[in-house]
């Protein structure tokens, strides 16, 4: 057996292909915004380009969000 430097490709149709990752999720100062836990809000802080933490008013809150922003999206 021989050790081969390059990198191993998937075949297209095998059942253990690479999965594709999402795109990263960004937000702006102003997006309406929908998160799991504290319902509907608005974003009025970011911090990065949008992808590193969000500041959103849920009304009765703010709250920081930082990523993944798994439980949070965009209306």
């Amino acid at each position: 057996m021989s050790n081969s430097a390059a990198p191993r490709r998937p075949l297209p149709t095998s059942p253990f292909k690479v999965r594709a990752e999402a795109p990263l999720k960004r937000f702006a100062v102003g997006d309406r915004v929908t998160h799991d836990q504290y319902g509907l809000g608005q974003a009025i802080g970011v911090e990065g380009d949008g992808d590193i933490a969000v500041l959103v008013d849920f009304g009765t809150r703010q709250e920081r969000i930082t990523r993944p922003f798994a439980a949070m999206f965009k209306l």
